[in-house]
């Protein structure tokens, strides 16, 4: 937009009237600080110091942050720069809290381990007991740090740039009978009705390493956070020429406040039940970023003491039909 020296406006465009909720030409010659009321703006006006950009919360949504870059235009007018940095402070915030993150969670092992190490001379080792005691748990934070780091290292290559055209077809029902093998051996403790309804001729094109994250990670999750003798029902379907899969628990279900933040790095709903748990908070944000490579998303319902249902779908053109293998076989593991 366009102002006079004195601030009475002289021409808009479009997108400053759906950023600023300016209306033209209505407000032609009308004073900007009548416009935008916004005490940061009105004294950055009256400071007449334009050499550095002014951030502040949009007057029609405190949601939006816009950054506003005052120049000289012609003689006796300036023209006023608006841009819509909101998204770029979410990345920034989400940057900052990943390094806090990721300081925390390597802090604690690594202050277990120091501990124990520091316990140690070759003159006066520990007691038997106390140092089979402090063997375990160093290995046990070691292997977490190791999980951890290699967890980020995944993500990291998964976040990276991926040439689809190289996708080769995955034997996904194979893929989910190693995934029930695994899930079984981790429900030994937890007691859980585990069904997995499986559609035998039905394969995807893609990568399998990165699909096999994403499916076995919305299966161990179900398993950790589900009580002790629920029920899990894994399908894998064609539905509306897409191949869908779905994880169901009748665990305690998700707050929907936390739903849309799940899929965010180290983010917990609960953080000590998570680190009980030996969660790592990495593994849905690795999940989705395997599903935006492969044209999907991940879909999360939810209900309070109900359970929760974690699902997403592969377009037609991802599907692959193969009409010798069985046309479906329901597997049921009761453990």
């Amino acid at each position: 937009m366009v102002f006079r020296a004195e601030g009475n406006i002289v021409w808009c465009n479009k997108l400053a009237q759906h950023l600023l909720g300016f209306h033209w030409p209505e407000d032609s010659g009308q004073p900007i600080s009548n416009l935008i009321r916004t005490p940061d703006f009105i004294k950055y006006l009256n400071k007449k110091d334009f050499s550095e950009p002014l951030e502040m919360r949009s007057p029609l949504n405190v949601e939006r942050m816009l950054e506003l870059r005052i120049v000289p235009y012609t003689e006796g007018e300036h023209l006023m720069v608006v841009r819509d940095v909101t998204r770029l402070k979410q990345l920034e915030q989400m940057r900052k809290d990943f390094v806090a993150n990721v300081s925390h969670e390597l802090r604690t092992p690594l202050t277990v381990v120091t501990g124990y190490l520091e316990m140690l001379d070759s003159d006066s080792l520990p007691p038997p007991a106390m140092w089979q005691k402090a063997q375990t748990t160093m290995l046990e934070q070691c292997k977490r740090m190791d999980s951890l780091v290699n967890q980020l290292l995944s993500l990291s290559r998964i976040e990276g740039a991926r040439r689809q055209d190289n996708d080769k077809p995955v034997n996904v029902p194979q893929l989910l009978t190693y995934i029930q093998t695994e899930a079984q051996s981790l429900n030994q403790d937890k007691g859980h009705e585990l069904i997995f309804n499986v559609d035998a001729s039905l394969d995807i094109k893609g990568a399998e390493d990165e699909l096999r994250s994403a499916f076995s990670n919305l299966v161990f999750n179900a398993i950790h956070y589900t009580k002790p003798g629920g029920k899990i029902v894994v399908d894998w379907q064609l539905k509306n020429n897409q191949a869908a899969f779905s994880v169901t628990d009748n665990g305690d279900g998700i707050a929907a406040e936390h739903i849309n933040r799940l899929t965010e790095r180290f983010y917990r709903v609960d953080k000590a039940r998570s680190r009980t748990t030996g969660g790592s908070g990495l593994g849905l944000a690795i999940t989705k970023h395997v599903l935006t490579r492969h044209d999907s998303r991940l879909d999360i319902s939810s209900k309070l003491g109900q359970g929760s249902t974690f699902a997403f779908a592969f377009g037609s053109d991802k599907v692959v039909r193969i009409a010798n293998k069985t046309e479906k076989t329901e597997k049921t593991a009761k453990s």
